[in-house]
């Protein structure tokens, strides 16, 4: 009955204060005792009749698996205790803990708490079982305790191991930085403790944190709001620190107003389809980054099998991660714990994703690598999961090249994650879901999640963004969360999985916040994007590259690490070829499967995109080196093997018509100036009338062909004039400061114009001195503070050869602590102006680079990327043009009018800048973090200026190949030499035979099927043939890149050739499989 007095006035809320005032029941500040974190746990014991510890440190930094860790330590293990310290970084202790539960801690069990045992060693470590099966990763950060079986709380002994990894979450340095890890890191072990928990104190917890959520974070004017703020603060109200149990009861059941029944949120029947969250657990780790790989395979095992016990608890979780090398350092490593995996991968509960060996950088690898990428990834997963994967799930990269899509969609993925470019530092990316383009028109469903971030907590406020920053509202409704401790590994908490639970219990029963779904795929979730928008026909489109404005330094940054790339990319592609070319010539012969396999598994993981970008540690390089230095040694060896076969020997051989041969790997003819060692060329045939030779120390100069040594048509000098040396051929005309070594003038003869505009070949030194991230930013004011490297640091200068076949001059500069000696050369058969440069280099935040001014204007310049070419403006326009100060190139960069261009050819650079006239080559970078020492040392390196008649064309692209491939100099007898190419593609030049290997399928069946990669690489629908020159061809299929057969090709047969019509799209890259009886 409404009363007829009031007596008992109620204030109004003072909501700012309401609401201040909740920190105060979950805090562990100065009320701490009187509210519930002091309730959370009822008993903890340590004492040594319950917990006895022993320890045993590895030696030499070693990381030796459960059985040789074990074998090692018997005899050897020390008594352990709370309180001591364990290291130095990076090494590996070994923990034997004996527990004692007490038998009547029974009771708590039957009531629903959860008996524990807390470690906290401030590291990463690894619960085994005594029979050695890894149960769970306790990281002294987010996840100390491990839930004990039932069966142990019989009051008897148990043992078990802790493998404990002397490092954080985020490697070594002080404070989890970036900054160079410390080298003598200690951690101290503060927790080896049995613990009762309070299961109903944490459950309040967690809905107070949710329902106080609420009235923070909800619409200042909505109920949902107001409502919150009223529950929060009854349970408060209710709650007795005198009566504890009774009262954390009585605010469960408060709760419940606001959650409605947690434990049943995903049964609730939603009445609609839009506006969902669907929440998928997932564990990105780096493959190296602040730490090395060997760390990795461990992160792994710690991570997926703390995943495995959280799908044991809650039946609504999915767990996704991606990376087939993880998988496999996981198989190698903890085969029982992989063999989990595949069984709840069955039940759709722990899904691989991905496709792809690593996630790997999109920018700087060749179309080949990331073709090779999908091809290791995709096969690992159908061999073991029994699938493919349909998303290429890349959450964490620098920037997503153009032909990306293409190469998604003929690796049989067609859907794309990422969210990276919410890290754009000048423009906002317009789109969350959309369709993205390649260069040829191949598409890909796209999705960023638009809570920006892999490692979502599953907080209110993340569900809350999911849903509002969704920038494609209007055409799709749903979105992606990804949640889980990321880049160092961890995942999900049981936690983050109640939290959701609260979260989806808010909109079941008060609404305003969007209903989280868990259980669906990564499958499902794009599925139902297509079904909303007309298989995506509704979606908004982007064409072309994602660029990244951000982490530009990544093109330039360890620079040792991006050459060994390009020299493994190289060597693979020439091994695959002379392997496949001997393999159908000598039926003894065998095609090395494995070792290719193996190398290329090497090279996609140096790939991957902290490594190759330059982002990580010094100790990562270390093993980089290594890693390229293993490829590149077994590579050339196999090469010989293959090239012996052929008929080809790296030494003269003792025949009456022994000659020098270029073994030319290009799929076209070549005549290059070579150098030969004179002891072997004078003991080789006699030269032939015409041929001309260079003496040039100990070697000797000599134009070679495929067919053996050429007569030059045409010479090289060189003069001097009182300011400068002169290098003059048929083509061009180089004239070179005596003062400072930068280029005055290259006059093209051929076509009667000057190719610069003011000086070239300029060495420019800018500091560099980024916000933040060193080894990754590099931003776009440091354009404004730059010094020439001019004649005052010129030591020394003088001419190396001068002609007929090369003239060349060398310039030595010293400045700072740093010194670099360029030798400027100019072959008598080629307009190609090459430098090759020695750097000793030895500077703190400084970027080098090399400008050339050019006589040509255009509003674009063309960069060599995967399989084709982008444009990027000149000009700063638009804020998205000043955004691209410095782009990624591969092997070259041209900046062309109607009538004619100029070419920047590189041999292992990454970063370039064209704007107005000025192309600009990034040499060397000096950052000093994560990596202290990274890119100082030796370095060589070459680029070169090729001017050219017309817009950009198939002479700058043979060039740059040729440029990235010199020609091998080998000896046979004339009468065995022979220039015919078994494979060839006849027709306009703009199509390119990039690749030929040997099918998979000649793996495991004695049949011989040759794949060859064609790509049509300057933008034009082009018509050509297919040429096999061998009598045995059976067949022609065009397949995707996973060599799946898609279309049979008509073949014209002849007696001892055959030729196959082929048409691409402008950028098409094509992939056929031809089979040989």
């Amino acid at each position: 009955m409404y009363s007829h007095l009031n007596n008992e006035p109620v204030a109004k809320r003072v909501t700012n204060l309401f609401t201040d005032r909740l920190r105060q029941f979950t805090s562990d500040g100065e009320y701490r005792s009187l509210n519930l974190p002091a309730f959370y746990e009822r008993e903890r014991l340590d004492d040594s009749d319950h917990v006895v510890i022993e320890t045993y440190a590895v030696s030499d930094l070693r990381r030796p698996l459960f059985k040789d860790a074990l074998k090692e330590a018997e005899g050897n293990w020390k008594p352990a205790k709370k309180g001591s310290e364990y290291g130095p970084s990076w090494s590996t202790h070994w923990f034997k803990v004996q527990i004692c539960v007490p038998a009547d801690w029974k009771k708590y069990a039957k009531k629903g708490d959860l008996v524990v045992f807390n470690w906290n060693l401030n590291c990463e470590g690894l619960v085994f079982s005594e029979a050695g099966d890894a149960l769970i990763g306790l990281s002294g950060e987010e996840r100390r305790e491990w839930p004990l079986p039932d069966s142990w709380l019989d009051g008897k002994c148990h043992t078990f191991y802790v493998e404990a990894s002397c490092n954080g979450m985020f490697g070594n340095a002080v404070g989890s930085s970036i900054q160079p890890p410390r080298d003598d890191r200690y951690f101290r072990l503060d927790s080896a403790d049995l613990v009762v928990v309070n299961a109903e104190a944490r459950h309040l917890f967690v809905d107070f944190w949710i329902i106080g959520d609420a009235a923070r974070e909800f619409p200042g004017d909505s109920w949902q709001r107001g409502k919150a703020l009223d529950v929060a603060n009854r349970i408060m109200d209710a709650f007795d620190p005198e009566n504890a149990d009774e009262t954390i009861a009585e605010g469960r059941k408060l709760a419940r107003e606001y959650l409605g029944d947690v434990s049943k949120a995903y049964k609730t029947q939603l009445p609609f389809t839009d506006g969902l969250v669907y929440a998928l657990g997932n564990c990105h780790i780096d493959t190296a980054w602040l730490w090395p790989f060997a760390e990795t395979r461990r992160k792994a095992g710690r991570s997926w099998a703390s995943q495995l016990e959280l799908i044991d608890k809650y039946p609504e979780y999915v767990f996704v991660a991606s990376q087939a090398q993880q998988f496999k350092w996981l198989k190698e490593d903890y085969p029982d714990l992989f063999a989990k995996i595949q069984k709840q991968a069955k039940k759709g509960r722990f899904l691989p994703v991905g496709g792809a060996w690593t996630e790997c950088d999109t920018n700087l690898p060749s179309g080949e690598s990331l073709l090779r990428q999908f091809l290791l990834g995709q096969r690992f997963f159908l061999e073991h999961f029994g699938a493919l994967s349909d998303t290429f799930w890349l959450p964490d990269t620098f920037g997503y090249s153009a032909q990306v899509p293409q190469l998604c969609r003929l690796a049989g993925m067609d859907r794309f994650l990422t969210q990276k470019l919410s890290w754009n530092n000048i423009n906002s990316f317009p789109n969350s879901t959309f369709n993205w383009v390649a260069l040829d028109g191949s598409q890909v469903l796209c999705h960023m999640p638009p809570n920006n971030t892999y490692t979502s907590m599953a907080n209110f406020g993340d569900v809350s963004r999911t849903q509002k920053q969704n920038k494609n509202l209007d055409t799709t409704r749903n979105s992606l969360m990804l949640y889980g401790h990321g880049d160092g590994g961890g995942g999900p908490t049981a936690e983050m999985l109640e939290k959701l639970r609260r979260c989806r219990g808010v909109s079941n029963t008060v609404g305003e916040l969007p209903p989280v779904v868990q259980g669906p795929s990564v499958t499902d979730f794009y599925d139902e994007l297509l079904k909303k928008t007309d298989n995506g026909k509704e979606l908004v489109t982007w064409v072309g590259e994602l660029y990244f404005e951000f982490h530009r330094g990544t093109y330039t940054s360890q620079a040792q690490t991006k050459k060994g790339n390009r020299v493994s990319e190289g060597l693979l592609h020439d091994l695959e070829l002379l392997s496949t070319l001997a393999s159908i010539r000598d039926s003894s012969f065998k095609y090395p499967f494995t070792e290719i396999e193996s190398m290329w598994e090497d090279v996609c993981l140096c790939q991957f995109h902290d490594v190759l970008p330059g982002s990580c540690i010094e100790m990562v390089y270390k093993d980089v080196r290594d890693i390229h230095g293993r490829v590149i040694e077994k590579a050339s060896k196999l090469i010989e093997k293959a090239s012996s076969a052929l008929g080809f020997s790296p030494k003269p051989i003792d025949s009456f018509d022994c000659t020098p041969v270029a073994l030319n790997t290009m799929p076209w003819p070549r005549t290059e100036v070579v150098s030969v060692p004179k002891a072997h060329w004078d003991a080789t045939v006699e030269l032939a009338e015409g041929v001309e030779v260079q003496e040039d120390k100990e070697d000797v100069l000599v134009l070679l062909s495929e067919s053996g040594p050429l007569a030059s048509a045409e010479s090289v000098d060189l003069f001097k004039t009182e300011d400068a040396y002169v290098l003059e051929n048929t083509f061009v005309k180089v004239a070179v400061s005596k003062d400072d070594g930068s280029i005055s003038s290259i006059f093209d003869k051929q076509n009667d114009r000057e190719v610069l505009s003011g000086t070239g070949n300029r060495l420019v030194l800018f500091d560099d001195q980024p916000l933040s991230w060193q080894a990754w930013d590099t931003e776009v004011f440091s354009l404004g503070k730059k010094k020439y490297i001019g004649a005052e640091h010129v030591t020394r200068h003088s001419i190396v050869s001068s002609g007929p076949l090369r003239s060349s001059v060398a310039f030595t500069y010293e400045f700072n602590k740093s010194a670099v000696t360029t030798e400027i050369s100019l072959d008598s058969n080629s307009p190609l102006v090459t430098f090759s440069t020695k750097a000793d280099w030895h500077e703190k935040c400084k970027f080098l680079k090399v400008e050339f001014p050019v006589d040509v204007h255009s509003e674009s310049a063309s960069y060599e990327s995967q399989f084709g070419v982008v444009k990027r403006p000149t000009h700063y326009n638009t804020s998205w043009d000043v955004a691209k100060f410095e782009v990624c190139c591969h092997k070259f960069a041209d900046l062309s009018e109607l009538n004619y261009g100029v070419s920047v050819l590189n041999d292992c650079k990454y970063g370039f800048a064209t704007h107005g006239n000025l192309m600009r080559l990034s040499l060397l970078r000096a950052p000093k973090a994560p990596d202290a020492h990274a890119d100082m040392g030796h370095h060589e390196f070459k680029y070169g200026v090729l001017p050219h008649k017309g817009p950009l064309g198939s002479e700058t692209v043979r060039a740059a190949y040729n440029f990235n491939s010199p020609l091998r100099v080998k000896y046979a007898g004339l009468s065995e030499v022979s220039t015919k190419q078994a494979f060839s593609v006849k027709g306009p030049e703009n199509l390119v035979l990039s690749n030929v290997k040997r099918a998979e399928v000649d793996r495991s069946k004695k049949s011989t099927n040759v794949v060859l990669r064609v790509y049509e690489a300057l933008g034009g629908r082009t018509r050509g043939k297919l040429v096999i020159d061998l009598p045995n061809v059976v067949s022609v299929t065009k397949t995707c890149a996973l060599e799946y057969s898609k279309e049979k090709q008509v073949v014209v047969k002849g007696a001892q050739s055959s030729e196959v019509d082929i048409s691409l799209r402008a950028f098409e890259v094509a992939t056929y499989k031809v089979e040989l009886a």
